[in-house]
């Protein structure tokens, strides 16, 4: 009977610690499994989170190197319209200069007899009128820095090979009924001339003749 005895507490205590050993793996497999949901939850939302907050920088980097490449080429290009603009504008001007000296060159002069001794040698020729800003009826105006003698200087020079920087105006006087005469020369006097011009009705001064010099005389 002792025996019996001892076998059923042996059995009841293998058992007893069987089933203790089954809760603990129990327990510790619930916890392992709620500790693998919390860190794939919370890692998850967390990555989740992290993936949302860099995506909007990277789309403002983005953004604002789009920016810049835009305002580079609006920068290139408007660069590019204003040098081709001034080229352009270059091209005319210099076309339209050319194309008065062209003009120019083209009025043939005729050399005609004087009977002043101090005429070197006296020309005329089909001199267009300077073009004026004044309105008629026309009176002359001798004052310094009238519109008649800013045009009549603008005739001078037309006729004339002297640079505007390098011109002496001399005398401007009366030549007659809406007529003028200019005696100019060079700042070296090794250049004089007398030019005559005639006011010719909404077109200004026109040179008539064209008179070399041997010294300034008034």
């Amino acid at each position: 009977m002792a025996n019996n005895n001892d076998s059923r507490v042996d059995k009841f205590e293998k058992r007893r610690k069987n089933t203790k050993s089954i809760s603990i793996l129990l327990i510790l497999g619930a916890v392992l499994l709620i500790l693998l949901i919390g860190i794939w939850i919370f890692g998850g939302g967390d990555k989740e989170k992290t993936t949302d907050q860099t995506q909007p920088s990277s789309q403002e980097e983005q953004n604002s190197a789009d920016e810049e490449n835009e305002s580079f080429y609006e920068k290139e290009s408007k660069e590019d319209t204003e040098t081709d603009q001034e080229e352009n504008s270059s091209s005319e001007n210099d076309g339209n200069t050319d194309k008065e000296d062209e003009e120019q060159e083209e009025i043939e002069k005729q050399e005609v007899d004087s009977s002043d001794e101090n005429v070197l040698k006296a020309y005329t020729a089909d001199w267009k009128p300077i073009g004026t800003e004044q309105e008629e009826p026309h009176t002359t105006n001798y004052s310094d820095g009238s519109q008649d003698r800013i045009e009549i200087k603008e005739a001078v020079l037309m006729v004339t090979d002297i640079p505007e920087q390098n011109l002496v105006m001399h005398w401007v006087g009366n030549g007659g009924d809406q007529k003028v005469e200019a005696t100019v020369s060079n700042e070296d006097n090794s250049e004089i001339y007398r030019v005559y011009l005639s006011w010719v009705e909404g077109e200004g001064w026109q040179p008539t003749k064209l008179e070399e010099l041997k010294t300034v005389k008034y």
